[in-house]
Parts: structure tokens; C-alpha cells; sequence
């Protein structure tokens, strides 16, 4: 239904006949949301009761016969009385979506902000929707904005940013609760913008301008410390594998001396047993002495080579003497053992035996 047109007071003449005063601004602005007419209603028209009717889908017309209630029309084919009914409201079943205004509220920390958003609705009975509220749209809208305003001034200026998922479904929930006697239902209620002051907004980018600098520098002053930790580990890995191996060379070395000299201790003992059976056989003391005169003479050849100072024996000229001095240390030396194995041989064969012709020759150069 259309609102009664009203004439501006503007247009309107003065009772004695003079031209009205001009209005200033603000009175215009009151005047014309005074006369402004109410949102159209949810239907695609009044139709005439011609007996025969067919109802679109997704669409409740109420009928009233004579003036009452009768019933409300079905989708399809329906038979009406002409004259006594009358098709009263005509409700769409349909989603509805709703331009909530931008208006203006006050969070908890006194900050104004400007904020629209949008509402879906849908009509769940045509009944309570035509007969509990007068406009259902200017209703639920009006109720949308005094939730909207009222939940704003519970929450701070940085929440209203991360929680408006949940003003949302508060507003949505405070809806329901009064719609629910008008037969409408809130789908869900969605946030446009939310417009902050111009001198909010510019300290809102200088806090997060800080906040992104001091992620910054804590970011860089974390990847200075683990390149520390970093190089300090590898210093410290370093040193123990440098230690490691010195101590394994070390290892290896002693043990390789170790084996060294104890090859040569070996090869030494066999040398002195070879030496030893060499001197026991016959005639070893022969081979001896001609050794140690092989030796004199290449020593004298080399005593003029290695440096100018010389030192020579008195008799240097002398080799039988200096081959029977060698020959009597060495049967100094070798006499205990001889003594000794003359002494393990039994007493009746000492006698037999006669000396040879080593000893004779040994004991002549001692005597000598």
C-alpha cells in the first residue's frame, strides 16, 4: 500500500496568504525523512480476485473475507469468491537480501566509526509477517542497526577488526529473538565496511608500521644469533675432529715406532743368534778376526773424509796388534760361557779332550 501524499512545507501557504520563510538546511533534511514514505512491502503486487487465480511459487497470498482472515493461497491453481474475498498481502517465500544504512557508533574505547552491512532474511510464516509487524523490512533494518550499535559497545577498536565473525552471529542471534513473533528469520548478517577516522587511521598505520618494524628487527637480530650459534658449533666441531685426528696420528705414530722397534729388536736378536751359531762352528774365530780387519782398514780409509782433526792410535801401523787386542776382548767376553760349558761336560771327559787350537791362539794374545 501507498502512503498518503503529503504537500512539502514549503509549498504549503500561510493561513493570511504571505510566502513562507525559506528553511534552513537541517530543517529540509527533517522534513524530508518526516515525509519520506515507508519501504515498499515484499510482493509482486495486489492481484484482483477474479474467481480464478493462479499463485506463483515461492509466493503466500493472504486472503481475507470480508475484512477477516479467510486463508492464505497456495502455489497453483485456486477458486477465491468473487466480491466477498480479497487478496490482503501478497509475501514472498524467497531469500531476501537487505541494504542495511552506514551509520555511526562508539566502540568501548570511544572511538566513532562508520559501519554498513547487509542482512538476508526469509519469511517462515506469511500469517505472522502480514499481521504482527506493520513494515517487516523497516522493522527488521532498524532492529539490525541498534543490535549493531549496541554489540560495538562492548568491544574495542582492535576486536572489532579480528571478531566480526562473532558480532556478526550476535547480531544474528538478538534478530531472531524479536523476529520470531513477525514470522521472519535471519539468515545471517554480513559486515560491508567499517570507516575509521581519518587521524584513527593514520596512528592505526604508524602502530603497525612499528609493529612490522620491530618483527623486523627481532626477525634479524634471531637470524644474527643462529648464524652465531652456527658458526660457534662449527668452530667447536671443527676443533674436536682437529683434535681427534691429532690424537690418532699420535696413536698412529707410537704404534708404528712401537712396531718399528720392535722389528728391529727382532731382526737384531737374529742377527746375534746367526752370529753366535756363526762363532760356534769351526774356524768362526778366523772369520772373526778377518771381519774386524775388513772394518780397521775401511775405518782408516774414511778417517780423513768427514773433517780436517784426526785422532790415530799410537801403533796405527800395527793391524796383527789391533786384530789380537779385538780378539782378546771378544774372548774376554766369551770366555764365562766356555768355562761354564766346561764346567756342565762330565769330569771323566774333561780330561780327554784336548784344547784346541782356538783357545791356544786366544790365550797367546793375551799373554801378548
Amino acid at each position: 500500500m501507498l502512503a498518503p501524499t503529503l504537500e512539502s512545507p514549503r509549498s504549503q501557504s500561510c493561513p493570511r496568504g504571505h510566502n513562507p520563510r525559506p528553511l534552513t538546511c537541517s530543517q529540509q533534511l527533517k522534513h524530508a525523512a518526516w515525509l519520506a514514505p515507508a519501504p515498499q512491502r515484499w510482493n509482486s503486487g495486489l492481484p484482483v480476485n477474479i474467481g480464478v487465480l493462479f499463485v506463483p511459487q515461492q509466493e503466500a497470498w493472504v486472503v481475507e473475507r470480508m475484512g477477516k482472515f479467510h486463508r492464505i493461497l497456495e502455489p497453483g491453481l485456486n477458486f477465491l469468491i468473487p466480491l466477498l474475498d480479497r487478496i490482503r498481502y501478497v509475501q514472498s517465500l524467497k531469500e531476501i537480501v537487505i541494504n542495511v544504512p552506514e551509520q555511526s557508533a562508539v566502540t568501548l574505547d570511544n572511538v566513532t566509526l562508520q559501519i554498513d552491512g547487509v542482512l538476508y532474511l526469509r519469511v517462515m510464516d506469511p500469517y505472522k509477517a502480514s499481521y504482527g509487524v506493520e513494515d517487516p523490512e523497516y522493522a527488521v533494518t532498524q532492529l539490525a542497526q541498534t543490535t549493531m550499535r549496541s554489540e560495538l559497545g562492548k568491544l574495542s577498536l582492535d576486536r572489532v577488526f579480528r571478531e566480526r565473525e562473532s558480532l556478526n552471529a550476535s547480531i544474528v542471534d538478538a534478530i531472531n529473538q524479536a523476529s520470531d513473533y513477525w514470522g521472519i528469520r535471519c539468515l545471517r548478517y554480513e559486515i560491508k565496511d567499517i570507516h575509521v577516522p581519518p587521524r584513527v587511521k593514520e596512528s592505526m598505520q604508524m602502530q603497525v608500521e612499528a609493529e612490522r618494524r620491530k618483527r623486523a628487527t627481532v626477525l634479524e637480530s634471531e637470524g644474527t644469533r643462529e648464524s652465531a650459534i652456527n658458526v660457534a658449533e662449527g668452530q667447536k666441531q671443527a676443533q674436536i675432529l682437529a683434535s681427534e685426528a691429532e690424537k690418532a696420528e699420535q696413536i698412529n705414530k707410537a704404534a708404528g715406532e712401537a712396531n718399528a722397534m720392535l722389528v728391529k729388536a727382532r731382526a737384531k736378536a737374529e742377527a746375534i743368534q746367526l752370529l753366535a751359531a756363526a762363532l760356534a762352528q769351526q774356524h768362526g774365530n778366523a772369520a772373526a778376526s778377518l771381519s774386524v780387519a775388513e772394518q780397521y782398514v775401511s775405518a782408516f780409509s774414511k778417517l780423513a773424509k768427514d773433517s780436517n782433526t784426526v785422532l790415530l792410535p799410537a801403533n796405527t801401523g800395527d793391524v796383527t796388534n789391533m786384530v789380537a787386542q779385538a780378539l782378546g776382548i771378544y774372548s774376554t767376553l766369551t770366555k764365562p760361557q766356555a768355562v761354564k760349558t766346561q764346567d756342565e761336560i762330565p769330569p771323566a771327559h774333561k780330561d780327554l779332550q784336548p784344547p784346541s787350537m782356538e783357545v791356544l791362539k786366544v790365550e797367546q794374545a793375551n799373554s801378548s
